[in-house]
């Protein structure tokens, strides 16, 4: 799997790398006055139409959107007919990380990133999956032929 595709093995590995640096590095400075991120949120929260965009729902979408890759790549590594390993993956990966940060100082676990990342890499499956499948249906009618 790794020495057919060894650019794809690298790059996957690479993001892991930045998933783990991400999830299980220091937390930022907490300064929730003077971020652009906080102060976006209360711009938003003074107008009906997207006061329901909070911190927690940005947060929960940016960990489905950091696991999107993960679900890309773990699905691109082990092929289209291991789909289900791929989705197995990805929740063991997050189930991992967020085990992990229970005996981290500065991290704290949460069940809603399970559910969020493990989201996200079911995504990047099924996103795959679509992208993949013009391709993947014209070389199957080539080995028939």
């Amino acid at each position: 799997m790794f020495r057919r595709h060894p650019l794809l093995a690298l790059s996957t590995f690479a993001y892991l790398g930045f998933v783990a640096w991400v999830t299980l590095g220091p937390q930022p400075l907490d300064d929730r006055g003077n971020t652009l991120l906080f102060r976006a949120l209360r711009f938003f929260s003074r107008h009906d139409t997207t006061s329901w965009l909070t911190y927690n729902r940005v947060e929960f979408l940016a960990n489905v959107g950091m696991f999107v890759p993960v679900g890309m790549f773990f699905l691109l590594l082990f092929g289209r007919r291991m789909w289900v390993v791929a989705i197995i993956a990805g929740g063991a990966l997050t189930c991992a990380i967020e085990f992990t940060q229970m005996f981290l100082p500065d991290r704290v676990s949460d069940v809603r990133d399970i559910v969020a990342n493990s989201t996200g890499a079911l995504v990047g499956v099924i996103l795959t999956l679509v992208l993949t499948w013009g391709k993947a249906r014209r070389l199957r009618r080539e080995r028939r032929a």
